[in-house]
């Protein structure tokens, strides 16, 4: 985003052995396309998949866990749960730090943190030295009960520096100073686990973007939307895990305000995965905690101890591994599969003609007429269409004996029933009615699909914003940086002593301005959002409720839970609430962030040349003649389909059954004229 508000977007392919060789050629790469001087940036903000790809891909550091003598097994016990209960070809994942990684040492703290058995100092010096000789090189430190008090994790997190120097060190009174031992340790391990992947990895970043005379501060995006000084997602990388898909939910939200849609779902589908994230009076749905999983999962407050949990806050996201890059084909029982495979940005769909020669979803969209046959992203990506026709036709269209067309149509209507669960995971599974929301459709293939995926659900309205393939990129440049402060209470809502929450507030806030001062925000630049986690007396899980400060916060809290637990599980509990901990977002409101009312895109010269090509939108019709051009040939008057808008970085798909027209703001709005 350059000084006078445009929007200007670039794109080169990426670079799996390095992400951040790809992130600096392509910011160079557009500042010599626009013109502009590496020396006038301001600010650099940064979504990255690094710390995810490094625990599916086992990557993280080789990690040890010093604990309370009797807690060594807490990662593997876990919940004592299974995400399917009759699933008798379920493993569970192995945990990041193997058994003979993980050591004991005397110590204990109470409840009320009390010490009952002081630390064995010379248990940890020890300790530390085993797991270096066994070529550790991160630890992780996490006593129980050291959220109530943190002395024994320092003091051990002091003698394991002072003993091997080249250890990467966390505690969980830095992580996660909150009860519940085995998510504090399992955060804990995870924050470990990954110092050394993210902190290499922004280090390389920032050094390469200094090189090119960039010397403004980076910002990385956070789980839950925020976003963090380089040095603290260095610090804390748990906290970042989930970095990549935010940035379009926080922008997806921010839209549905500039266009008066307070309830919308964000749906990003991309060249691997399709998201889904609902928002609620604009604000995206969150979490207090997510498993991270090998493979795909769709969210679900039910569906325990399938992945590595992470108690930091978080987008609540639901994922199925159906984009455009996912692989198609015939499974053992000859029945069609999509996904969760993908052919991955190298060697890509058939149609690039990089050696792969299996269909995925993308090939289908070309084979279809639906993208274009000769090239994508502006002309700089080749397409071959034979390639496409050829792959669907071979694996898809020849094994079921259909013609082309209709085995292309196969593997989209496999894909958008994936993509539609993922949907109905965050709504209808939630107590939520799709109906009653906007779809605002991202990612480089959700202009394609959004039609065909709201049809299935009843969704009558569709949304696609303005550079809808990067829009998690966009989405980020109207981020505000944000810390979050926690304090452990457990007591009974209407029986808490309000001076002590008082004075436990005031200390929250106080940590809260100073943090955000450290990073140069003024005081008339600082917000506080307070949040409460409160959960029926004897439950183990919380809803976080959000509330203001003031004499009428407890009874406002108890109205707005019991509201928010009938409105989530249909039901209400005739038993006290309890306040388990307060949550505070610090927030530091960026100066230069994106007001989507004013959002102005730069068309650098790219227009599309408006002709027509025969397109198929259906199994069971003949494919027809359909009109191409770009966004700027819409306006405010609909304009019926079939009709397709190509554009540098996504390609929007309005069938005959819909009608489009351009939003004053820039988006293209699609309704349909019959859902079911």
């Amino acid at each position: 985003m350059s000084e006078d508000g445009f929007l200007h977007e670039s794109k080169v392919s990426t670079t799996p052995d390095d992400p951040s060789r790809a992130v600096i050629e392509g910011v160079a790469a557009l500042l010599d396309e626009i013109g502009r001087s590496a020396t006038s940036v301001a600010e650099v903000l940064h979504g990255t998949t690094v710390g995810s790809n490094a625990i599916l891909q086992r990557t993280g550091a080789p990690t040890g866990l010093i604990t309370t003598m009797g807690f060594r097994d807490v990662l593997e016990i876990g919940r004592i749960r299974m995400p399917e209960m009759f699933d008798l070809t379920w493993a569970k994942p192995k945990p990041l730090v193997a058994r003979r990684h993980r050591i004991e040492v005397p110590e204990r703290i109470a409840a009320d943190g009390s010490v009952v058995r002081p630390l064995d100092e010379a248990a940890v010096d020890a300790a530390a030295r085993v797991l270096a000789e066994q070529g550790i090189e991160a630890v992780a430190i996490c006593f129980i009960n050291s959220y109530r008090n943190p002395v024994h994790e320092q003091r051990a997190e002091r003698i394991v520096r002072a003993a091997v120097p080249s250890f990467e060190v966390t505690t969980s009174s830095a992580v996660l100073p909150e009860m519940k031992e085995y998510e504090r340790t399992s955060t804990t391990v995870v924050n470990a686990y990954l110092l050394k992947a993210m902190r290499g990895y922004l280090d390389r970043l920032q050094s390469g973007l200094r090189r090119i005379g960039i010397a403004a501060p980076v910002l990385v995006m956070t789980s839950n939307g925020g976003m963090l000084p380089a040095a603290e997602a260095c610090r804390l990388p748990a906290f970042v895990v989930a970095s990549g898909p935010a940035g379009g939910v926080i922008g997806g939200a921010r839209l549905g305000e500039a266009l008066n849609e307070s309830d919308v779902i964000v749906f990003d589908m991309g060249g691997t995965t399709a998201k889904a994230v609902i928002v609620e009076d604009g604000r995206p749905s969150m979490t207090s905690e997510y498993e991270f999983r090998d493979g795909i999962s769709t969210s679900s407050r039910f569906i325990k101890a399938g992945g590595y949990m992470l108690k930091v806050p978080a987008i609540d996201i639901a994922e199925v591994g159906a984009g455009g890059g996912s692989l198609a084909g015939m499974d053992g029982g000859g029945l069609l599969r999509v996904g969760p495979e993908s052919a991955g940005a190298d060697p890509g769909p058939a149609c690039y003609r990089r050696g792969n020669d299996r269909p995925t979803v993308t090939d289908a969209n070309v084979a279809l007429g639906l993208y274009n046959p000769t090239a994508l992203a502006g002309g700089r990506l080749a397409i071959d269409r034979a390639s496409a026709i050829a792959a669907v036709e071979r694996h898809v269209a020849r094994p079921l004996g259909i013609s082309v067309d209709a085995g292309a149509h196969g593997i989209r209507a496999v894909a958008n029933a994936a993509m539609a669960r993922a949907i109905r995971a965050v709504t209808v599974e939630r107590g939520r009615d799709p109906r009653d929301m906007a779809l605002i459709a991202i990612g480089g293939s959700g202009g394609a699909h959004a039609a065909d995926i709201a049809r299935l659900l009843g969704i009558g309205r569709i949304v696609i914003p303005p550079l809808a393939g990067v829009f998690s990129s966009v989405g980020m440049l109207s981020a505000d940086v944000e810390h979050n402060f926690v304090h452990t209470m457990l007591c009974r809502l209407r029986g808490i002593e309000l001076q002590s929450m008082a004075t436990t507030m005031a200390g929250l806030a106080e940590a809260a301005r100073a943090r955000l001062a450290g990073d140069g925000y003024a005081a008339d630049r600082i917000q506080l959002d307070w949040y409460a986690e409160v959960r029926y007396e004897g439950q183990a899980s919380e809803l976080s409720i959000r509330f203001a400060p003031g004499p009428e916060a407890i009874e406002t809290l108890a109205r707005d839970f019991a509201a928010e637990y009938r409105r989530t599980y249909g039901y209400e509990d005739e038993t006290a609430p309890e306040l388990v901990k307060l949550r505070l977002v610090g927030r530091g409101l960026r100066d230069r962030r994106l007001d989507f009312a004013a959002m102005r895109t730069a068309s650098h010269g790219r227009k599309t040349v408006q002709t027509v090509r025969l397109a198929s939108f259906a199994r069971d019709q003949a494919p027809v003649q359909t009109p191409i051009l770009d966004r700027a040939a819409l306006d405010e008057q609909p304009r019926r389909g079939p009709l397709i808008v190509e554009e540098f970085d996504v390609t929007i798909v309005v069938p005959p059954d819909a009608v489009a027209r351009r939003h004053p703001l820039g988006s293209i709005i699609i309704e349909l004229e019959t859902t079911t």
